[in-house]
């Protein structure tokens, strides 16, 4: 062994540890300057490097990977005395008690902890320093996070939204705003969808909302390639994508927020009452594309709506509905899908107006648009009024409430306010949605009318969620199917029970093809 490497085994084996806060802290050149910064004072003090740990962790806590790490390692070597080298005594703990913890983890894992930053020691003056420096660094972490949590509080009174970007928006750095929420494409027009969708029933529960955002491969995902329940809530019951901003936690109630908005707020409060009215439905797997009348169809002999199932033949499955119900003369009788299906689609084409009839319908339909575009000015102004009103009654009881004493009326006159402003946004904005309309009469109606004209075209379409709609849009309530008999007489949704009643005879309705939309004599 020559004297060098001799030299080199009498030296102590030293251990380096670097914390930074976070990830994004993690790529800066952090890290790296504290491990420059340790190695030298290693090499100062004739020490041997033989490891480094690092963590992009809060020094708040105690558990961390890479002290974690570190401390399993001094234990296997603890023959070694190994040091334990830190930059500062802030990279090991950002309060005084996590400190003193892992003081104590790291000795009797056999280690010394070392700094060029302070001298370790147990006398009376060394841990007097040491807990100085230590409440120090607990003070200085304690102070930012009160001022980033004042700065982000302001930014949402100043309606900004300073947290992570919710599914459907992205932040967009600008000059004079800091970063502004902004819609991201497709999938900000796809969530919209979803919302309107449950807004109005198309969607009778959150299962099938979850079902239709599953089905777009452009909508984010987990791991696993799924849409949980947890972002589907999240989607539903926050005013962000109505245009608002709030904050409960920090006591800043909701107002209008700086980004543009998925949906109207008077959607959003649609949505909120459905949820307070109709308890979350867990996916059921056998609602599928296989079975599209599953749920639609009732039983003629006990109105028990028919499951349906694949049905094992010696050569292959077959497909059939059937009545679920136990007592029923019909009780687990087989009808083929492609009978009841078939009768369904006949049944369907008979909805198809006349062309002439449909021609009428229409012009029916621009009447009854103009004559409420005569009277939204008049509802404009009543409601802009109502808007004021509330708005005096909300600084009356704002005048009240600084003269209160009382935490208990305090509190009421809060839960009042909040009421009323939320009051106030829903008249605000429903005084500005009666303004004109930016398109014409055409362009507004074009898929209704479309799907009037021929809604057995969106029944043809592969989407199960385009036959669910059509049966939602055609029929009020569910079809009646007896066994060996057929459907009898459908309860047809007012559009179609209108079209029928004016033509005098629910059996003259023809089937064609396509109806063009009539040509509007002007645009609004």
């Amino acid at each position: 062994m020559t004297s060098a490497e001799a030299e080199i085994g009498a030296m102590r084996h030293a251990v380096i540890y670097c914390r930074v806060s976070s990830k994004k802290q993690a790529k800066m050149d952090g890290l790296a300057s504290q491990e420059t910064r340790s190695r030298e004072f290693a090499k100062f003090k004739g020490y041997s490097v033989v490891e480094v740990f690092t963590d992009d962790l809060t020094g708040r806590v105690v558990s961390r990977p890479g002290m974690n790490a570190m401390l399993a390692y001094l234990r296997k070597h603890r023959k070694d005395r190994c040091i334990a080298i830190v930059d500062d005594i802030s990279r090991l703990a950002r309060n005084v008690e996590a400190h003193w913890e892992l003081r104590r983890t790291i000795a009797a894992a056999g280690g010394e902890l070392q700094s060029p930053s302070i001298e370790f020691g147990e006398g009376a003056d060394n841990r007097f320093v040491e807990n100085v420096l230590a409440g120090s660094a607990q003070h200085q972490a304690e102070k930012n996070a009160e001022q980033t949590v004042n700065r982000m509080r302001a930014r949402v009174m100043n309606g900004y939204w300073p947290f992570s970007k919710p599914v459907g928006y992205k932040h967009k750095a600008t000059k004079d705003r800091g970063k502004i929420l902004v819609r991201n494409e497709p999938v900000a027009t796809i969530i919209q969808e979803a919302l309107e969708g449950y807004a109005s029933g198309r969607f009778e529960t959150q299962a099938e909302v979850m079902r239709f955002l599953q089905s777009f491969p452009e909508f984010p995902k987990d791991r696993s390639n799924t849409v949980r329940n947890q972002r589907i809530k999240f989607i539903l019951t926050r005013s962000i994508y109505a245009g608002y901003v709030e904050s409960s936690k920090w006591n800043v109630s909701r107002r209008p927020g700086n980004h543009e908005a998925l949906i109207s707020y008077e959607t959003f409060t649609k949505i909120q009452d459905r949820l307070a009215g109709n308890a979350r439905a867990p996916a059921r797997k056998d609602l599928n594309a296989d079975f599209p009348l599953r749920g639609a169809v009732q039983c003629g002999d006990c109105q028990t709506p028919l499951t349906a199932c694949w049905s094992k033949g010696s050569h292959a499955h077959y497909p059939y509905y059937l009545c679920p119900k136990k007592g029923c003369y019909s009780y687990g009788k087989s009808i083929q899908r492609s009978k009841i299906e078939g009768e369904f689609e006949v049944l369907l084409k008979k909805l198809t107006p006349t062309e002439g009839l449909f021609k009428l319908a229409c012009v029916m339909f621009e009447d009854i648009w103009n004559h409420r575009l005569a009277t939204q000015k008049t509802r404009s102004q009543n409601l802009s009024r109502d808007a004021i009103k509330v708005d005096r009654d909300i600084e009356k009881l704002l005048d009240q409430l600084v003269e209160a004493d009382s935490s208990t009326v305090i509190k009421a006159y809060e839960r009042r306010i909040n009421k009323l402003e939320e009051k106030k946004i829903e008249f605000e904005e429903k005084a500005a949605a009666c303004a004109l309309p930016a398109r014409s009469f055409e362009a507004t109606l074009r898929t209704a009318l479309d799907f009037l004209s021929n809604p057995h075209k969106l029944w043809a379409s592969e989407r199960l969620q385009d036959k669910r709609t059509v049966l939602r849009l055609a029929f009020a309530d569910r079809l009646t199917y007896v066994r060996n008999e057929g459907f009898r007489t459908a309860n047809l949704a007012l559009p179609f029970k209108a079209l029928a009643d004016f033509n005098g005879s629910k059996e003259k309705m023809a089937h064609r093809g396509r109806f063009e939309l009539p040509t509007p004599r002007f645009v609004v």
